[in-house]
């Protein structure tokens, strides 16, 4: 998990750990040592997260490269 990312997607939405904590129904310390990955994660709730932050749990928690397409490659011609 890219705890960077769910530190910034937090700060992004304006939302505090407390308030986060709130949301969640667990304690800011228990939210807090998540943000640290002092905690294990759960899928649900992973869920729980990306509903209160407004985006699927791929795109918060899954580390993602883009590809580059090569464009010095030639499709065959068959």
């Amino acid at each position: 998990m890219t705890l960077e990312k769910l530190k910034a997607l937090r700060l992004e939405n304006g939302l505090t750990q407390a308030v986060m904590a709130e949301e969640l129904n667990i304690s800011k310390q228990y939210y807090s040592q998540i943000e640290r990955g002092e905690r294990r994660l759960t899928y649900e709730m992973a869920v729980k997260i990306s509903n209160v932050l407004e985006k699927t749990p791929d795109q918060i928690f899954l580390h993602t490269k883009t590809t580059e397409r090569r464009h010095d490659v030639q499709p065959s011609t068959n």
